[in-house]
C-alpha cells in the first residue's frame, strides 16, 4: 500500500503474526502443569516463557520483537504485591480504619507504581536489537490515571474520552525507541465518535437491568407468601439487574477500547515522520472475543491457546506503522548517533508489578 505522508510516499507495514496454535499449546500445558506443580511459583516464568513466544513470531518488515524480562523480575514484584494485599486484609481485620490508610496508601502508590511498570515493560522489550523505553514521570501518571479515573467516574463516563486522551498520551508522548519519540495528538472529536455507540449500549444496559430487575421483584405477586420472602425478592432483583446491565457494559468496554485503540494509534507519530496504524473491526473483535470465550468453555479451556493465537493473530495484522522511507534507514540511523540501548544492556530498573 502506497499512501502520501506529509506530503512523501510512504508506505504501510502491517504486522504478521507467525505462530501456531499447535505450537503454542506445547507451551501453554507445560505452562499450566510446571505452575500447578509448584504452587503457582512458575506462573512468572510461564509469563515470560509465553511472552517470548509471541514477541518472537510478532513480525514487522520481516523482523520480530523480543521479550527479555526475567522470571525472577516478575516473581518478585507480583511477590510485593501479594505481599500487600496479605498485610492489608490481616490489618483490616483487625483494625478497620488502620485498613483503610493502608488502601489509601496505596492509591498513592499506584501512579508510581504504573509507571515503573511501563517503564519495565517497555524496557525489556526490542525490537531489531534496539530497545524500548518509558521515560514518563510520577506525576504525568498522576493525572493521566487518577484524575481521568475520577472525571469519567463522576461524569458517569460522559467525559471518558478526555481520560482516554490523557492516558494515552501519557503512554505514548513518553515512549522510545532507541533515542526516537513518539507523539500522539488524539482529536478529541474522533474519541468522542467511538464512545457515542458504547455509552448508548451502556444506556441500554441499563435499561434492560432496570427492566429486568423490577420484573424479578414483582414475578413473585399473587405467589404463596411463604415463597415470596422480602430478602428474596430483593435478592432476585439485584441479581435480575446487574448481570445482564454488566454483559451490557461488558460489550460496549469491548467497542470503547477497539475504537480509541484505532484513534490512538493512528494519530500517533514515530521521529516526526512515521505513522502508526490501526484499522481492527469493532464487530469482527467482538466477535472473535465471544466465540473464543464460548469454544474455552466448551472445551473446559484446553482450546484457549488457540484462542490466544486467533486474537493476537487479528489484532498483529491489523496494525502497522506507515514509513516515510525505508524502516532499515531509522534502525541504521539510531544506531549509527550512538544512542541507542541495545539488547545486551539489561538495567531494567524494577520489576513487572503486573499492572
Amino acid at each position: 500500500m502506497q499512501e502520501a505522508v506529509f506530503g512523501r510516499a510512504s508506505s504501510l507495514k502491517r504486522g504478521e503474526f507467525r505462530g501456531s496454535a499447535g505450537e503454542y499449546f506445547g507451551i501453554w500445558i507445560v505452562n499450566i502443569l510446571l505452575t500447578i506443580i509448584t504452587l503457582g511459583i512458575y506462573s512468572a516464568w510461564a509469563k515470560v516463557r509465553r511472552n517470548r513466544y509471541f514477541y518472537g513470531n510478532t513480525v514487522v518488515d520481516g523482523h520480530s520483537f523480543d521479550y527479555h524480562a526475567r522470571g525472577l523480575q516478575i516473581l518478585v514484584g507480583r511477590g510485593i504485591v501479594f505481599g500487600y494485599i496479605v498485610v492489608y486484609n490481616i490489618i483490616l481485620s483487625i483494625s478497620p480504619i488502620a485498613g483503610g490508610v493502608l488502601a489509601l496508601l496505596m492509591l498513592v502508590l499506584l501512579p508510581w507504581i504504573v509507571m515503573r511498570s511501563l517503564r519495565f515493560n517497555a524496557r525489556v522489550t526490542s525490537y531489531r536489537n534496539i530497545r524500548f523505553d518509558f521515560v514518563g514521570k510520577t506525576w504525568g501518571a498522576v493525572v493521566a490515571i487518577i484524575f481521568g479515573g475520577l472525571v469519567s467516574v463522576f461524569s458517569l463516563g460522559i467525559l471518558a474520552p478526555f481520560a482516554s486522551r490523557w492516558l494515552y498520551g501519557y503512554i505514548f508522548n513518553n515512549l522510545r525507541y532507541g533515542d526516537r519519540a513518539f507523539q500522539t495528538d488524539p482529536k478529541i472529536g474522533a474519541l468522542y465518535r467511538v464512545w457515542l455507540p458504547a455509552f448508548l449500549l451502556m444506556v441500554v444496559g441499563v435499561a434492560i437491568g432496570a427492566f429486568l430487575g423490577m420484573m424479578a421483584y414483582y414475578g413473585f405477586e399473587g405467589v404463596d407468601e411463604s415463597m415470596a420472602e422480602p430478602e428474596v425478592q430483593i435478592i432476585l432483583a439485584i441479581y435480575g439487574a446487574l448481570i445482564p446491565a454488566f454483559v451490557v457494559w461488558a460489550v460496549a468496554a469491548i467497542f470503547y477500547r477497539v475504537g480509541v485503540r484505532n484513534v490512538v494509534m493512528n494519530a500517533t507519530i514515530f521521529d516526526n515522520r512515521h505513522r502508526l496504524f490501526s484499522d481492527i473491526g469493532r464487530l469482527r473483535y467482538f466477535w472473535i472475543v465471544l466465540s473464543n470465550i464460548l469454544v474455552s468453555i466448551v472445551t473446559f479451556g484446553l482450546m484457549r491457546p488457540w484462542a490466544a493465537v486467533r486474537e493476537h493473530r487479528y489484532v498483529i495484522t491489523h496494525s502497522g506503522i506507515i514509513v516515510d522511507g525505508e524502516l532499515g534507514d531509522v534502525v541504521a540511523s539510531i544506531q549509527n548517533s550512538g544512542s541507542a540501548i541495545t539488547a545486551e544492556y539489561l538495567d531494567l530498573e524494577g520489576f513487572d508489578f503486573g499492572f
